[in-house]
């Protein structure tokens, strides 16, 4: 936990934690390059909140093409800054901040923003690195609030009904309870920063687990209704950047993806598909009734050889819960001559569904000679120095260079059933390797997500059968996918 702030954060540029204390008006006037129009420049003369109380923290990942894209967006709001007034907003990048593993779940993070900035700021906004923000029109909306109260903002979600990614919180009427839709931006007053900081200090935090960040996040501030609800602010949007309906809005979402080149080739990536005996009859025939055409290579491991799917038997036996064993025998086959040299190894489970022309498009945009671990990242203990992983039902991607190095390192399973994804989180934390999330893949049913967070998105995966129809629920999210190459032009996503 960041708790000693007299020197924590130190990978923060000088530059910027100086001007953090330099106060500088906005009635200053403006000597930026970008120009304004009269109505704008008259706006933000007559704000009493100052552009300088801001701190920007861009929601940032230590993989190369995030970090490239949370650089993007640093600079057009140092950009659009210096087109208001001659200094510039305290912009961070939260994955530079520290060496701690934890600062993605925020909270670890807040009595180092408290410490740093709580004396000459206003506001904390963060944001993630596809958030788009038109600074003056964000200005106009701050300045609406009292900053010297305790306040918590953002564009609204709700749960239609309980669901377990919220441990089922708030089971009798699932809508009462708002969180914030991270891709609109949401923002802290510092009062609320520093009481919050002060609550992280002294009191340890009652869940080990990290699943949906922005639902904990709330929780936590709401604190059994002790703490302020989020407030909607309808300007906080995910509207696409150039919908009519994004005319009023301080924050929108790309409204295509980065282009980061052809998407990747079938022959690049081999296919896992995890099942048992069992479920050969029941599970299977889901994935060769819906996705398992566009894969060029794909295997299916089980505890039982059967020469009609084909299942391979890796001499595992199958465990009611873990599956490490099995997990970790198929990164050694992946290795090994056996099975087609790829970039790239997806490992999913039987009642997984998933559309491989989107993930083709979504790999395009990392390098396969980098140790990449994508997927959905959950975290465990991450106040107490944990680590995160990514989440297996979800599918899980490795890089054949993340591969050689988990295997290389010598990490293996303290017992064939033990959670295979917790046990090579552990593994990728020991090394140093960075998971790199994608809010594209999920643990859990389309059933199980407030629609408004699924809106904008088009996911790549979701899991289980349960109290579903997989293969109508795969027609629904996946079928009109023809190929990457279509994709490509069309998907429009969150990184």
């Amino acid at each position: 936990m960041l708790a000693n702030c007299a020197h924590v954060g130190h990978k923060v540029a000088g530059c910027l934690i100086f001007l953090c204390f330099c106060h500088i008006s906005l009635t200053a006037g403006s000597s930026g390059t970008g120009l304004q129009s009269q109505d704008d420049m008259h706006s933000i003369h007559n704000n009493q909140l100052d552009l300088r109380e801001i701190v920007f923290v861009i929601q940032s990942q230590s993989n190369s093409f995030h970090v490239r894209q949370a650089e993007r967006r640093r600079a057009d709001l140092l950009q659009q800054a210096r087109s208001l007034t001659e200094k510039s907003p305290v912009v961070l990048l939260l994955h530079s901040l520290s060496d701690n593993e934890g600062d993605w779940s925020i909270l670890p993070l807040l009595p180092y923003l408290s410490y740093s900035f709580g004396k000459n700021s206003s506001w904390i906004v963060f944001l993630e690195e596809e958030t788009n923000v038109k600074m003056i029109t964000l200005l106009q909306v701050l300045a609406k609030f009292d900053k010297s109260k305790e306040w918590f903002l953002g564009k609204p979600l709700h749960d239609e009904e309980s669901t377990i990614i919220h441990h089922y919180a708030f089971a009798e009427n699932p809508s009462v309870f708002k969180y914030p839709d991270f891709a609109a931006a949401w923002a802290l007053s510092i009062p609320l920063v520093a009481r919050l900081a002060k609550k992280v200090r002294d009191e340890p935090l009652k869940s080990d687990f990290t699943i949906d960040l922005k639902h904990e996040v709330a929780l936590y501030i709401w604190d059994n209704g002790k703490g302020p609800h989020l407030t909607a602010v309808p300007e906080l949007c995910t509207e696409p950047e150039d919908s009519p309906q994004a005319r009023h809005c301080a924050t929108t979402v790309s409204k295509e993806p980065p282009l980061c080149g052809e998407p990747v080739n079938k022959e690049d990536i081999f296919v896992a598909v995890k099942t048992c005996r069992k479920f050969h009859s029941e599970r299977v025939p889901v994935i060769k009734r819906t996705w398992e055409k566009d894969a060029l290579f794909l295997e299916y491991y089980s505890d039982h050889a059967d020469p009609s799917i084909p299942t391979i038997n890796l001499g595992v036996p199958n465990t009611e819960r873990g599956h490490c064993g099995k997990t970790f025998a198929i990164l050694q086959r992946f290795l090994s001559g056996d099975v087609p040299n790829t970039q790239w190894l997806l490992v999913v489970d039987d009642d997984t569904l998933i559309s491989l022309p989107r993930l083709q498009v979504l790999l395009s945009c990392y390098n396969p000679s980098e140790p990449v671990c994508l997927g959905e990242r959950y975290g465990y203990g991450l106040s107490q120095g944990g680590y995160s992983y990514i989440t297996g039902g979800g599918g899980m991607v490795f890089s054949r260079e993340a591969v050689a190095r988990l295997l290389n390192s010598g990490c293996k399973c303290y017992s064939n059933d033990a959670p295979d994804d917790m046990v090579l989180g552990m593994c990728l934390n020991a090394l140093g390797l960075p998971v790199t999330h994608s809010p594209l893949f999920h643990q859990a049913r389309p059933e199980d997500y407030a629609p408004d967070f699924l809106a904008h998105q088009v996911p790549i995966s979701f899991h289980k059968h349960w109290n579903i129809d997989p293969v109508a629920v795969f027609n629904k999210w996946f079928k009109d996918d023809l190929s990457a190459d279509d994709l490509k032009t069309s998907i429009k996503t969150e990184l």
